[in-house]
């Protein structure tokens, strides 16, 4: 893989998705604007929370952001996790890639991938991904349309692959893309160095959330309008 600086990654990723057909937007405000279920910003999905329920409606269906992330407090709090792990920051930006009720798995899927693997040139043979437990659809895209071998396919529950930016709001399942950067980051304890545990060999970096629900303060479950996609990858 290439080293690039960070202004090249940001831009990397902006213009692949630019060249899918997403508008380009600027990075929002740190601390989110009408919306108190949130502190702070802590994903780049909030400036679009609103379109997702169908609340607002924009001029086009795709976007891409960099967004200026801070994850100090709420649902998504890493303060405590900052120096303990290499995974942890409270102050990033996550880039995205959005679809309001436009593409969906299968593309979202396949572009994720080709970024990955022919764009950033990450070898395709140290690629992990998970999927949520009853998520068969986003499986079988990986094994049968990606070619991702099963063993590299992992299922798991609501705590690691089903995602909401707060308690309310919108959510969904996940898919995920872990990096195997090999036995020389084990530790030796079975469940740190697992697919999907705390220690440093496996490393995620792009969450695929499928938007399909909105939970209300209730903790139920509507589906939302029209399908979408929220996705993020990390940097710092």
């Amino acid at each position: 893989m290439k080293s690039l600086k960070v202004a090249e990654v940001r831009e990397t990723f902006l213009k692949f998705f630019e060249s899918k057909g997403c508008k380009r937007e600027k990075s929002s405000s740190l601390v989110p604007l009408n919306d108190p279920t949130l502190l702070f910003t802590s994903a780049g999905m909030v400036q679009f929370k609103d379109v997702f329920t169908g609340n607002e409606k924009r001029a086009y269906t795709r976007a891409t952001t960099a967004q200026k992330c801070l994850r100090a407090g709420g649902k998504h709090n890493d303060l405590e996790n900052v120096g303990f792990t290499a995974r942890h920051h409270t102050f990033f930006e996550m880039m995205g890639n959005f679809s309001f009720g436009d593409y969906f798995k299968e593309e979202a899927i396949a572009w994720a991938w080709e970024l990955a693997t022919e764009v950033f040139k990450m070898p395709a043979d140290k690629l992990h991904v998970t999927v949520f437990r009853t998520d068969d659809e986003a499986y079988d895209i990986w094994a049968k349309k990606i070619g991702v071998p099963k063993e590299r396919i992992y299922r798991f529950d609501e705590k690691d692959n089903f995602w909401a930016a707060g308690d309310v709001g919108p959510c969904g399942p996940c898919t995920e893309i872990y990096f195997d950067r090999g036995e020389a980051f084990n530790t030796g304890d079975k469940e740190l160095d697992k697919m999907g545990g705390d220690g440093g060999r496996y490393l995620e970096f792009y969450n695929l959330v499928f938007m399909q629900y909105n939970r209300d303060a209730q903790g139920n479950l509507s589906p939302l309008p029209k399908p979408s996609v929220d996705s993020g990858l990390g940097l710092a």
